[in-house]
Parts: structure tokens; sequence; C-alpha cells
């Protein structure tokens, strides 16, 4: 009954009683990570992220967050700031809530591009209707397909050692699969540690590689021929986004799956890229513009027979976190698994992060994203 009651709410939402939007705050955060991840490319320190509030007439506030992400989606801290405080908000305040989906469609066409600061936008719209109607943000797009998902642990170390100590121990936290970074050390060095981590973590755990563009074709064919026994689940962008041909002839020539990250920013891109053979994408809701775009996306994925990984950016909170829950709840499959990555933070900003029990977290039942935001924690990582 109350999940009946859920949906008749979702159905009646344009029906309510109009919800008018008094105030939009965009804030600049940096909060450390436990100890740095090193990627292709770049070693991550701190996260530097936006939040947007939106506050209703009634005193209803609703969250949002997106981390910046310069060598993925050109979204700088200040560029995100920006983009909220000179742009989105002002387009805001006044309108009913109730109107979503209008008011999304009216800001991309306000602001083209900036998907970061879109997807914030977008989740804290989301947050402040679900609250409102006292709703989880997942009955408001379609309800859940699941009530839990099993959060993937990213290794990136400087020695595989390290990384091999690191998996060891989130394997008996409950992890039950890993991401390997690679394309940050010599070949032969990343080969030896990929093997060396499927050693050590026995046959049935499952493994996967994220190159974050790094490779060279050749050098990613080495890797592929060379970890056959290391029996990888996906090798995740290996190559240059552009390197379409270099794509096709991987795909051809190797057994591993290849998913796509920093090569899909629409739906377009999974078009594109599957014509060359991929297997999989990452979505993540910075690249895509929020979880409409991405919703769009995974049916794109269910009708071309991908595999779909849901993931965070490193790093983000529990608040674009619990929005990655609850995408990864909504959406028909999540066959690559979903990368959480609050975990990765020395402190979250909300009252009680997401939690990792039974090798699962669990969907946030509250109304709205379902989490409760500390804003001490908020004054004390806000960025200047």
């Amino acid at each position: 009954m109350a999940g009946r009651a859920q949906v008749r709410a979702v159905v009646q939402e344009e029906e309510r009683p109009a919800l008018r939007i008094r105030r939009v705050d965009a804030i600049g955060i940096a909060v450390p990570l436990a100890k740095p991840l090193v990627m292709s490319g770049v070693t991550v320190k701190n996260a530097e992220n936006l939040l947007v509030r939106i506050e209703a007439s009634d005193g209803t506030v609703g969250w949002g967050e997106a981390a910046s992400a310069p060598t993925m989606t050109g979204d700088t801290l200040g560029g995100l700031l920006a983009a909220v405080r000179e742009h989105l908000a002002p387009a805001l305040i006044g309108q009913n809530i109730w109107m979503r989906p209008a008011l999304c469609r009216a800001l991309r066409k306000r602001l083209v591009g900036n998907p970061g600061a879109h997807s914030a936008i977008e989740i804290a719209l989301f947050d402040l209707c679900g609250r409102a109607a006292g709703v989880r943000l997942v009955d408001l797009i379609g309800g859940a397909m699941r009530e839990s998902v099993a959060p993937m642990w990213l290794l990136g170390n400087a020695t595989p050692e390290d990384d091999i100590a690191e998996a060891l121990a989130k394997l008996r936290e409950g992890f039950g699969g890993f991401k390997l970074k690679v394309a940050t050390k010599p070949l032969d060095t990343e080969v030896g540690a990929t093997l060396a981590l499927r050693e050590a973590l026995g046959p049935a755990v499952p493994i996967s590689a994220d190159a974050n563009a790094g490779f060279a074709p050749a050098a990613a064919r080495t890797y592929l021929d060379r970890t056959r026994e290391a029996e990888l689940q996906f090798l995740e962008q290996p190559l240059d986004p552009a390197d379409l041909r270099g794509l096709a002839a991987l795909t051809r020539s190797c057994a591993v799956p290849i998913g796509a990250d920093e090569a899909i920013h629409s739906p377009a891109d999974i078009e594109r890229q599957a014509r060359r053979g991929l297997a999989g994408v990452s979505l993540k809701l910075i690249k895509l513009g929020g979880i409409s775009a991405a919703l769009e996306a995974s049916a794109v994925c269910e009708r071309l027979g991908l595999c779909v990984n849901v993931a965070a950016k490193i790093a983000e909170t529990s608040i674009a976190s619990a929005a990655a829950v609850h995408l990864a709840c909504a959406v028909p499959s999540v066959d690559w698994g979903v990368s959480l990555t609050h975990f990765y933070l020395a402190e979250d900003i909300v009252k009680e992060p997401l939690s990792l029990g039974a090798g699962v977290v669990a969907l946030p039942q509250g109304p709205g994203l379902g989490v409760e935001i500390d804003e001490r924690a908020i004054a004390k990582f806000r960025a200047v």
C-alpha cells in the first residue's frame, strides 16, 4: 500500500498547490581525501565540489552536489559556482518546484554545457520535491528495481604492494569487487601488479581496470594480452576518447570487454562508441548533466545490450553518493557494479554517511535523497 501511495503522489505532482523557490545558494567545499588517489594524469588529494541548496517558500530545503572535473567535464570549482550564481539561480527564484522537468529544460537553454552545475541543480530539485512530497527520490524517477547496491573499491596507490594490502583490508570490510587504476606506472609494473592482485584476491573476486584514457593503443593491447590470467571483468577507457579507430581495433583484437567513461557525455556518445565494439559504459551524473539524462542514457544502454557501471566522481560526499544510489537502484541493470566515492573522504558533510553493511549500501529510505546535512561540517570545509 505504501508503494501505491508513493506512485499516486508522483502522478499527482503537477496537481499540487504551487510551492515557490525563494532562495538558491551555491557553496564551494574542499574536503580532504583520507589518502591521495593516483590516476592517469592526476593525483587527487582534495575533493573540490559544488553544493547547491534550494529553499522553498515553506522552508523545505533540497541539496545537490557536483564535483569539479577539469580533465573530464571542463568544470572547475570557480566555474561551477559562477554557473549557478550568475546564470541558473536567478532563473529559479519564484518558480514552482512541481514544474521541475520544465525548469530543467529552461535552464539548459539558458546555459549550454556546464553539466556539473545542471546536475547539482537537478539533484537539489529532486531532493526538494521528494522532501516536500514525503517520497524517496527513486520513487520520483519510476521506482526501485533494487533496494541496495554492492559498491566496488577503487585502488590507486603508489605501489602494487600497497594496492594488494588495501584490497585485502577492504575485502575484510565487505567490499566484493575492485577496480585497479592503471596507466600510471611503467607497463611491466602494471602487468605484474594486475596479476599479483588477482593472485592475492583469488579467482572469485571481480577485478576490473581503469586507464583513464592513459594508454596508447599498442600499450593497451600489450596490457590486455599479458594480463589474460587476471580475467578482468572489463578495462575502462583505455584510449583517448577521440580515438574511435583505435577503439574499434582494440575491441576486435582482445577478449576483455572494453568500457567507456571519459568518452561518454550524452546518449549520442554511447551510440557512437557502441558502433566501435564498446561493451559497456560508466554513467556519471556530472558528465551527463543530471539524473534525467542518466536515465535516458541507461535506456540507450539497455537497447544496445551494453553493460552499465554507475559511478560518482572521485570524490563526492554522501549527497552525490546518495543520488548515485537512487540512480543505480532505478536503472534496469548495473552489470558492472557501482562506484561510490564518499568512502574515500577523510570526513563527510552529512550526519550519517552512507554505510556498507553485508557488502551492500542500502537505498536511503527517507524523503528525497534520504540523507541529512551537517551544516557545521559544510562551514568547516567551505572553500574560500
